[in-house]
């Protein structure tokens, strides 16, 4: 995860491992999924946000199953 002004060139850094370390050391990263926002605040508190979830959650945000998602943010 991370916070961008420029995803074309972050998705490069990381294919040309001059990205995130977690990036360097995983070659075969895939963009999944993606948000966007106005402010670079409204961004990192996302960003935050969903570090802090499971990763059942974050596959059901990634997959659009948001019954899931509510399943789990429920219980």
């Amino acid at each position: 995860m991370g916070v961008t002004n420029n995803l074309k060139r972050r998705v490069t850094e990381h294919k040309t491992k001059r990205g995130a370390k977690y990036t360097k050391d995983h070659v075969n990263f895939k963009l999944c999924y993606k948000e966007e926002y106005a402010t670079l605040k409204e961004a990192r508190r996302r960003e935050v946000q969903l570090k802090k979830w499971s990763k059942a959650k974050k596959l059901a945000l990634i997959s659009g199953d948001f019954e899931k998602l509510k399943n789990l943010s429920n219980g």
